[in-house]
């Protein structure tokens, strides 16, 4: 495999993903964090990706996890997405996780998926292998 997930054995196009973008159900910023926090207190608002990611502060098990992966994994939150993630989620929904394949964005995890995860980062990790091969 290159560094780029083509095959170079002739395998047709890339295989691999070259990076993960994970797409909070929440906007961030102090203003957008303190809204899902009060919602999700009083029940109004509900992210299964921010479940698998955070308790109070980002999962030290998280962090572990993505290191295991060997390909960059971004998560960002709805108010800090380019054009091209705007519309993959306009499509997708969110919360959402989507691999990079040969420079395509795909969906890897969509919110159904992330939601059967049930905050645990182990069982992510194991959708996320299985989506991904």
């Amino acid at each position: 495999m290159t560094t780029d997930g083509t095959d170079p054995a002739g395998a047709t196009g890339p295989s691999v993903p070259t990076e993960y973008v994970g797409v909070y159900h929440a906007d961030g910023g102090p203003v957008g964090e303190v809204r899902y926090i009060v919602g999700k207190f009083l029940g109004t608002a509900h992210c299964a990706l921010c479940d698998i990611t955070h308790t109070w502060r980002r999962r030290p098990e998280w962090d572990e996890m993505v290191a295991r992966l060997g390909v960059p994994f971004r998560l960002l939150h709805l108010n800090e997405l380019d054009d091209e993630l705007r519309a993959a989620v306009a499509d997708a929904g969110s919360p959402v996780v989507f691999a990079r394949v040969g420079g395509v964005l795909r969906v890897a995890l969509d919110a159904d998926q992330l939601e059967t995860a049930g905050g645990s980062v182990e069982r992510f990790a194991s959708l996320l292998g299985a989506a991904s091969a």
